[in-house]
């Protein structure tokens, strides 16, 4: 059931809601938190989907707020509030509220959505594109437990991560550390198999990714041993490699979809390890809305501490630059033909 309202109030819409509860017979609020969206119009269809998809496993009441900037000078002056009222099975299984925000009204967001949100139910504010730098001190951040940011779609996400460190504040997140989960939980079930000291980690993905980034850092911070960013032609992460005095520890996964395995005296595995869409990462989000330390670990590690290679897959030694010697065991992945041998430590990062 869908309902529009044009220059509409907070007490509007609340009516509007109890109105479609009741003509669809659920009169009850069955919902577990309040997801705010802030977006443009461009990404809001996209983001919109992914929430409702996300709402089968955490039933929620999302408010979709889009600032549209008015062209001429006389229409930023007047304020005004447009709403979609969306219950059933048009709402997925909460409730959505689109609100569209002109003139002065776009600087006070929050006053729109404070009325709309659930009570005693936690709230989550995501920026599937144009977060602030600081998502804690932005009028809408502070209405939240949890706000969650995406570097991968900034246009210069590795910068992007250095502010995210510098604003850090816990609550905060970012789906380009989600994206990493399944490759940390394989990392760690594989140490966990065998007995073996780390000496140093080489992680492989396309450049300015920053979740490349994170799991480096990530890695760097949990091992204390130096660790090396490559480049490759993606997509996203490809290669992690991990040298132990054990022999080596390769997960490597070429297409995006099906990943290798393969550790010292051990059959090779073949481990699934695709690449999931926003729906299901904004879903892994929503399950824990506690500060996650781990990341803040991560991310204060700092991304200048790790140890760059400029190479591609295939491409030839840069000069004065020597060939990589082969690695001792035969690999699923194939090994940058430049690889550097030498590396230098990485000291871990004193806790703050």
């Amino acid at each position: 059931m869908k309902t529009d309202l044009t220059d509409t109030t907070a007490s509007k819409i609340n009516k509007a809601l109890v109105k479609a509860r009741r003509a669809i017979g659920t009169p009850a609020v069955g919902m577990v938190l309040t997801l705010v969206i802030v977006t443009d119009e461009e990404n809001a269809y996209d983001a919109l989907k992914a929430a409702g998809d996300a709402s089968r496993e955490h039933p929620s009441r999302t408010l979709v707020v889009i600032k549209r900037v008015s062209r001429s000078p006389r229409d930023r002056t007047q304020s005004r509030l447009d709403a979609e009222v969306r219950v059933g099975a048009d709402a997925g299984t909460g409730e959505t509220v689109v609100l569209r925000l002109y003139g002065e009204v776009v600087d006070h967001a929050q006053s729109v959505v404070l009325p709309l949100l659930l009570p005693d139910a936690p709230v989550v504010v995501w920026w599937p594109v144009n977060a602030p730098l600081d998502p804690a001190k932005d009028p809408l951040g502070a209405l939240a437990q949890r706000r969650v940011t995406d570097t991968y779609a900034c246009e210069k996400p590795v910068e992007e991560l250095a502010a995210r460190a510098d604003a850090y504040t816990p609550g905060d997140t970012d789906l380009s550390w989600t994206r990493i989960t399944p490759w940390r939980s394989m990392l760690a079930a594989a140490l966990d198999q065998i007995a073996c000291e780390v000496q140093g980690v080489e992680v492989e993905g396309e450049e300015f990714n920053p979740s490349c980034e994170l799991l480096a850092m990530w890695l760097a911070d949990r091992l204390d041993v130096p660790v090396r960013r490559s480049r490759s032609g993606g997509p996203g992460l490809t290669a992690v490699r991990m040298d132990t005095d054990c022999g080596p520890i390769v997960l490597d996964r070429a297409d995006g979809s099906l990943a290798t395995l393969s550790i010292q005296g051990q059959p090779k595995r073949a481990v699934a390890l695709k690449r999931r869409d926003t729906a299901e990462l904004i879903a892994e989000e929503l399950r824990r809305l506690d500060p996650d330390d781990t990341y803040a670990s991560a991310l204060r590690y700092g991304v200048e501490r790790l140890k760059s290679s400029g190479s591609k897959r295939g491409d030839a030694p840069a000069k004065g630059e020597r060939e990589a010697v082969p690695a001792p065991v035969e690999t699923a992945a194939k090994a940058p033909a430049d690889r550097a041998t030498a590396q230098a430590p990485v000291k871990k990062a004193a806790a703050k």
